[in-house]
Order: structure tokens, then sequence, then C-alpha cells
């Protein structure tokens, strides 16, 4: 019986995996990022040496890609050589970072707000490569479903979710509300809330400032008059109900049926990078408890986003 494996070249096939870990590798800014951790690293004076910023960074970044939990990520590295190879770790060396190296990694960008920081980089790096213009915004909101389980050391569930229903369906869990691009559908800003805060509440949180138009969906009626700032021109969806009464054989309102389907071609850039993070990374609940770990995960999930969704452009570039 011939034994199957043997002298087989694992090195000829390029996997869907290694192809996107190649262009990752290739898109993301990576001394840009290692400069922004290095002044809260810690300097390893003491005991073993820590590894280093990009291993780490590497590795945070593939639970990311990968929706991988600490452990996981851990075993992960044992088992898989491509993910050694990509952080690092393939080049004999006598250690592997455990789960509670990683843990503390997380720990450490959670506590200095550096998720936050990493989107402006990236932002910053896209602007500067001209990806990114800032005339106009979209904005939008999506749930993210947390454990409603009540089997954990506590006995209860996160009390900083809560549950909100839409349409005919109760979730529970939080909300990411995002401002993006008009122009490229690239994410500048991300807010983490609590499922039944409406979307209003964030609307005007989630612009930076220099834009003169923004859209919005249906949901946002009435958002120009929470504002003092005449400069800003808001175009909201018309109400589907009013539009299913419009008449397509009266002028005017052929008419307004025409600007209500351009605006929706603007505003579906915003659905993109909810697409990305949730079918394309896989991320479609919550993995910690509280709001603020878990926006830190969702903002540096939408700056990876970024880097994914203009990857062939920067590739060339």
């Amino acid at each position: 019986m011939t034994q199957l494996g043997l002298g087989l070249d694992l090195s000829t096939k390029r996997t869907r995996k290694r192809e996107f870990l190649d262009e990752m590798r290739r898109v993301v800014p990576w001394s840009r990022l290692i400069a922004l951790i290095e002044p809260y690293y810690p300097a390893g004076r003491t005991g073993r040496p820590p590894f280093p910023i990009a291993t780490m960074l590497q590795i945070h970044f593939m639970q990311q890609w990968f929706g991988l939990s600490d452990p996981a990520m851990e075993e992960a590295l044992y088992d898989v050589p491509m993910y050694r190879e990509f952080a690092g770790l393939d080049g004999g060396m006598t250690r592997l970072p455990d789960e509670s190296t990683i843990l503390r990694f997380r720990h450490l960008l959670e506590t200095h707000g550096l998720a936050v920081q990493m989107l402006a980089v990236v932002n910053e790096i896209l602007k500067e490569k001209g990806l990114l213009l800032k005339t106009g915004s979209v904005v939008d909101a999506t749930l993210i479903s947390a454990p409603s389980s009540t089997k954990n050391s506590s006995g209860t569930r996160d009390p900083e979710m809560h549950q909100t229903k839409k349409g005919n369906q109760w979730y529970f869990g939080m909300k990411a509300h995002i401002g993006v691009d008009a122009q490229s559908g690239l994410v500048h800003t991300v807010i983490g809330t609590a499922a039944n805060v409406h979307d209003l509440t964030a609307a005007h949180a989630l612009l930076h400032g220099a834009e003169t138009d923004v859209y919005a969906d249906a949901g946002y009626q009435g958002v120009e008059k929470r504002s003092e700032d005449d400069t800003v021109r808001w175009h909201v969806a018309m109400r589907p109900g009013r539009r299913r009464q419009l008449d397509l054989n009266d002028r005017l309102d052929a008419i307004y049926n025409q600007i209500e389907r351009l605006k929706a071609g603007i505003r579906a850039k915003v659905e993109h990078p909810f697409r990305v993070i949730k079918q394309q990374f896989g991320y479609t609940k919550t993995r910690y408890r509280g709001l603020m770990k878990n926006t830190a995960q969702l903002t540096t999930l939408f700056a990876l986003c970024n880097l994914w969704m203009v990857r062939r452009t920067l590739c060339q570039t």
C-alpha cells in the first residue's frame, strides 16, 4: 500500500489563506504602528526578554482576521506553520507566546487606547495616497450580538450590553456606529454603544468635521434638527412607506424617486465595511465583556478592513 505524503512539496500550493497573509504583510504599515506602540511596550530589563513588538502585533492581527481567542491563537501557533512564519517565529526560536502573553499585549492596546490611534495612522497613510477624501460622509450602524447565556462566573449577562427590537425580532448585544468616506467607503470613525441606543444619538459624533455632505438611511430622520452646524447638508433617505406611495407616472414623484435612487447608491458604500468584518473576518458576535474591550476590537477590525478594501491599489504603489 502506498504511503501518501512521502516526498510531497507543501510549498508548491498557494492557498487562499497564504495569499491573504502575503497581501496583508505588504499593505499593513508595520513600522508606523510599531512606533505607535513602542513607548508603552515593556523594556524587559529583568526576567525573560519580551517578544518583539512586530511579532505580537502580527499575532494580534491574525486573531482579528481569523476570529481566534487567546487560547486558540496559542494553539494555532503550535499547529499552523504558516502562522509562525507570518509572526516571524520560525527562525529557530525556543519558545512561543502563550495565551497570557497574547492577552497582556491586547490589554496594553486597550489600556492606552491604541486601537483608535492605529485607525488614525492607517487613515493618514490612505489620505497621503489619495485614497481617502473628506468632503462627504455616510453614517450607519449595525447590531452585534453578544452571548446571552448566564452560565459564567458572575451568573449574569453582560451588564453593558442591552436588548433591542428590530422588526419583529429581539437582539441582545451592542451596536457599532461608523462614519465612512462617501467616495471610497473607507471607515474614519467608530463608536460602540449598547444595542438599545438610537442611531440618532451617535450621528453627529461620527462626523470628522471637514465634510460638507452627509448621507444616512431613513432611521436618521430629523438628524439635521439636532445640530447647529449649518455647513453640513444632511441627505436622509425617505421613509420606505412614503416612497411606496410615490406615483411614478407623476413627473414630480418620478424625480423624487430618482433622487432616492442616487442617494441609495452613495449610502451603499457604508455596507461594504460591515460585510468585510462579518463575512471576510467572521466577526458576528462579541468576544469580551464590556463595551470598551469590544469597541477596541471593532476599531481594530475596521482599520484592517480599510487596508483590505484597498489592498490591490496599495500593492501596486
